[in-house]
């Protein structure tokens, strides 16, 4: 078999299947592919992934083990290179991801913009990780979700809005379920100049569809509840920050949801969320030595282990691995968080 017969895109196919394999085949212990079939006798070379060695009669050079996927974006492409190792192929919005992440396109989005264009194609998906949406064709424009963790939104953050949506918009804003805001009927030409005058403000529309975990809720009466247990605001806000710094949490199920619930007057309905935590008071527990205090508590799968159980013995807070976020979504996450009881 000669590799010269091959044209360039299938080389470049062949060795994306040949990285992916021998990254399988190294977690597993497995000698690469290319060594695994030069060891039978008149097994013909393959192309190797990291040098393109040919096989017109030359020996070739050993394949070193494939590279394994370093990085935020790790868990995603491991996740991926498991999907190819397995002889399947990634649906177009995951192959389009592969080839360039969408929170790397912020500069076709201006360029967009300066020639009033909308995207087409897999672009539509990467500019919601932007908080774009392209509302076509219901309306020929773009529709912007806005990111206010717990629902919280400063006075000049809502006079902005009225802005955007008087100067540069319908003219009105819209209320979501999961306390976001929406502006509507924005033009091509306008779509990075909206999201810049958010992001001056302070106004976040990253992730906010797509992919991505959604707004982070908590007790709409949260810091003004005289029966609240916990005041959700700074978790929300910590869990919020998290989320938009971290990019492995940009490759969950579609509307993933996260809440928190304080014990006040009114619920946030935590558990209806992919994770919810409420707020519980702990008085006596018999048969555990936890010290008596207030506590937030897991209330969804596979988390459930870390609600009581995860009431620390002789401690006031509640530990709850990072890694089990992304264990809900069937991925994985970097580092541990807290949350902390008073």
């Amino acid at each position: 078999m000669n590799t010269e017969e091959f044209t360039s895109e299938q080389k470049l196919y062949l060795q994306g299947f040949m990285s992916g394999t021998n990254l399988a085949r190294t977690a597993q212990g497995l000698p690469d592919l290319s060594a695994a079939l030069g060891q039978r006798s008149g097994a013909p070379a393959l192309l190797s992934a990291a040098d393109g060695a040919n096989a017109n009669g030359a020996k070739p050079a050993a394949s070193a083990p494939a590279p394994s996927a370093a990085g935020p974006d790790a868990p995603g492409l491991a996740a991926q290179d498991r999907v190819l190792a397995s002889g399947q192929k990634l649906t177009e919005q995951e192959a389009a991801k592969r080839a360039k992440h969408p929170l790397d396109q912020w500069d076709d989005i201006v360029q967009h913009s300066n020639e009033a264009r909308f995207p087409k194609g897999q672009d539509v998906l990467a500019w919601k990780y932007h908080g774009l949406f392209q509302t076509a064709p219901t309306q020929n424009s773009y529709m912007s979700r806005l990111r206010f963790p717990c629902g919280i939104v400063r006075s000049d953050q809502l006079r902005c809005v009225a802005y955007v949506a008087e100067r540069l918009s319908g003219g009105y804003a819209h209320v979501t379920t999961r306390a976001n805001l929406q502006v509507r009927e924005i033009k091509a030409e306008h779509g990075a100049q909206v999201l810049a005058m958010f992001h001056d403000y302070g106004i976040l529309n990253r992730g906010a569809g797509a992919d991505n975990i959604r707004n982070v809720t908590g007790s709409p009466t949260a810091g003004i509840d005289t029966r609240e247990l916990i005041d959700t605001r700074e978790l929300c806000r910590e869990m919020n920050a998290y989320i938009l710094n971290n990019r492995a949490m940009y490759g969950l199920p579609r509307k993933f949801n996260i809440a928190f619930d304080g014990g006040g007057r009114v619920a946030s309905l935590e558990d209806t969320n992919d994770i919810g935590f409420a707020a519980v008071q702990v008085q006596v527990l018999e048969g555990r030595s936890v010290e008596p205090g207030i506590y937030e508590v897991a209330q969804s799968a596979p988390l459930l282990a870390a609600g009581m159980n995860g009431l620390e013995e002789g401690t006031d807070s509640m530990s709850v691995s990072s890694s089990e976020v992304l264990e809900v979504g069937g991925g994985s996450m970097p580092p541990s968080t807290s949350c902390r009881g008073r």
